[in-house]
């Protein structure tokens, strides 16, 4: 029970009513105030305090100043013997109660079992439901240490029944196969790790991970009904576990725990296989950009003098703004209208010869690197589009999968062969992809126009992937009900549900938008905000913001701490906080099996966090020297240790070993 109450909350709650003053009108002394207290807390819990320290002291005096008797006589009050126990049976004769049993905690374990744990993951909130079980049934709830059993009983039955379940759709050839796996540790390492760098060689390595998720042949039906939230429980669990631990576990909970872990992480590959395929599709894009711009830095210019031509220009058109073009820019201009066109030549030359350059620097590096990611992620992604706008794109992803087995040298796709170009292939790459005199499609270039357009697609939703998490069917991110509900959705939104409604308020509010923003420029009244060129391109200038005054809570907090404990190294914290919540032992390795002591890992598992929690970097915490661990050992805790499971597990504050209908919570 909560210590604090407010006044009012004291007088609606703690108020003695008629039936309670028959109750206490033959008592006297601590005897009236103790039995008063525990009628009250009763009332409110339904169940008795554990002692004095359970009922708040607010009641305590509330409740005193109610019977006539000096609250300090509540110390005297026994809480053992013959008179609390009657003072016990009396309340429940009241409320009509009675204590739980053997045969009640059996009945509600079974309850949880079957109704509960299926759908519920958190031991409290299962010990909530089985108190509000007992309140409905006019049962006493069990003390704390009986709850806690219940559940854990409750527990350990829905683990049997869920485990064997899953075993039978399982059937024995998926079984063997889960045991094969587990004899190879190295495989399952591998399986539970998480991707590499961006690059070649990490994408063609999850794309052999998805393939071992993949041959178990779990199907999709295996978890068909099951709550999500007990997928994520048993597949957490699982990802702590070592080899050992599998094999320690009966052959239910072992293949359960086994096929939970791999059907998720075929979910969770898919997801990173396309984060990495669009990223990689940027940097193929990126890096030749930046190629290319290095590369005319400093060229040469064909028109000579053209700096001071142009500073003529600009100075002639300053000082005589309200003159023709004519009349003030031709003349600054040394030779005239046959030197602009001069210069607007060599421009337009410019501008196309970084196209075709950095064509070109795309067009090498994917031939003789990246392509050969091409085939191995057609094979291991399925994508799927309901929009009939992106059908050339899906088409195009169809023609590249036909020809992911055709030798490369085969230049061009065969004659007969419908190449979809709109949609596809923008207008920059045409001349490129589409060879002026015969009008057959070159298959390097266009199937870089193809990844760029799957790009864009992917990360529009327009385009998903089957069997992914993130990147799945949008049209399954929308609640079941959404078609015949559609009206309460959009009122939730605030959305009308007239599309051509929708889109005119958006145009109005861009228009409203950019009209302020022209105003804003031309009266200079937009806090520094200019628009200038960069390299020849429009640029927007943000001045920085001004700092934000302290939040008044936050310089209280730093206030208090101060005034409690003075200065403190923020090091010195985190080695506080792992020593009263041991949160470092919730840190399990992705190796098969780990040599290090448990203080010398926690010491480098505190330095790595500390190093990644404040921006600092492992290379400059190993440069302190202080510690005496080296940079090596620091990343060989960062690589095996520092998972996204185990830093929740972490943040969660358990340090409890989950069960398989519970997670770390």
């Amino acid at each position: 029970m909560r210590a604090e109450w407010e006044p009012d909350e004291l007088i609606g709650s703690w108020t003695l009513v008629t039936g309670d003053w028959k109750l206490i009108r033959n008592k006297s002394g601590a005897t009236r105030l103790g039995f008063a207290l525990l009628l009250k807390f009763y009332e409110l819990e339904g169940r008795f305090p554990d002692g004095p320290q359970a009922v708040p002291l607010v009641a305590v005096d509330y409740v005193a100043s109610l019977v006539k008797v000096d609250a300090g006589e509540f110390a005297k009050y026994r809480w053992t013997g013959r008179t609390i126990e009657y003072h016990r049976k009396q309340i429940r004769e009241a409320f009509g109660t009675r204590p739980a049993t053997e045969e009640d905690e059996d009945r509600w374990a079974r309850w949880l079992a079957e109704e509960m744990c299926p759908t519920e993951t958190s031991r409290r909130r299962l010990a909530e439901a089985l108190r509000r079980r007992c309140r409905s049934e006019d049962v006493e709830p069990p003390t704390p240490g009986q709850v806690e059993r219940v559940v854990g009983s409750g527990l350990s039955k829905f683990e049997v029944a869920f485990s064997e379940g899953v075993v039978g759709t399982l059937g024995s050839v998926v079984c063997g196969r889960l045991q094969d796996l587990l004899d190879r540790p190295h495989v399952l390492a591998e399986l539970k790790s998480d991707p590499g760098p961006l690059g070649l060689d990490t994408l063609l390595a999850e794309i052999g991970k998805l393939a071992t998720a993949r041959s178990l042949g779990l199907s999709d039906g295996v978890f068909s009904g099951v709550s999500d939230r007990i997928v994520a429980a048993w597949r957490t669990r699982a990802m702590r576990m070592y080899p050992s631990d599998f094999e320690d576990s009966s052959e239910p909970v072992r293949y359960t725990l086994l096929a939970t872990l791999c059907w998720t992480r075929q979910a969770e590959l898919v997801d990173g296989l396309v984060g990495l395929l669009i990223d990689l599709i940027h940097r193929i894009n990126a890096r030749a950009e930046r190629r290319v711009e290095r590369e005319l830095v400093g060229e040469l210019t064909k028109v000579r003098g053209k700096r001071g031509i142009y500073v003529n220009m600009i100075e002639a058109a300053i000082e005589r703004p309200d003159d023709t073009v004519r009349e003030a820019v031709y003349p600054a201009v040394p030779g005239g209208v046959g030197t602009l066109k001069s210069l607007a030549r060599e421009l337009m030359a410019t501008e196309r010869a970084v196209s075709e350059r950095i064509r070109y620097q795309l067009r090498g590096s994917y031939s003789h690197h990246y392509r050969r990611m091409l085939g191995p992620i057609l094979a291991a992604l399925e994508f799927k589009c309901n929009n009939t706008a992106y059908r050339p794109v899906m088409d195009a992803i169809d023609l590249l999968s036909r020809y992911a087995g055709v030798t490369a040298t085969e230049r061009y796709y065969a004659e007969p062969e419908r190449v979809p170009i709109e949609g596809v292939v923008q207008w920059a790459w045409r001349d490129a992809v589409v060879d002026a005199e015969s009008g057959r499609v070159e298959r390097i270039p266009y199937e870089l126009c193809v990844l760029i357009a799957l790009r864009e697609a992917l990360r529009r939703r327009e385009v998903y992937v089957q069997g992914a998490g993130r990147w799945r069917d949008p049209d399954k991110d929308l609640p079941g009900d959404f078609e015949t509900n559609r009206d309460v959705h959009y009122a939730a939104l605030s959305k009308p549900l007239d599309a051509t409604e929708f889109i005119a308020d958006l145009k109005s509010r861009l228009t409203a938008g950019l009209d302020r923003l022209n105003t804003g420029l031309v009266e200079g009244t937009t806090g520094g905000v200019k628009i200038t060129t960069r390299k020849g391109k429009p640029w927007v200038s943000v001045p920085k913001l001004d700092k934000l005054p302290e939040p008044k809570n936050l310089t209280a907090l730093k206030a208090e701490v101060q005034r409690r404990w003075g200065t403190i190294d923020l090091l010195d914290i985190l080695k506080n906080t792992a020593f009263i919540t041991d949160f470092p032992d919730l840190f399990t390795s992705v190796a098969t099996r780990e040599v290090l002591s448990k203080e010398t890992l926690s010491k480098r598992l505190l330095l790595v966090l500390f190093a990644l929690g404040t921006n600092m970097g492992i290379r400059q915490m190993s440069a302190t020297g202080e510690h005496g661990h080296t940079e090596a050992e620091l990343r060989h805790v960062r690589q095996t240790f520092i998972t996204r499971e185990n830093l929740r597990a972490a943040i969660s504050g358990s340090t409890s070993t989950p069960t398989a209908g519970s997670a770390s919570t």
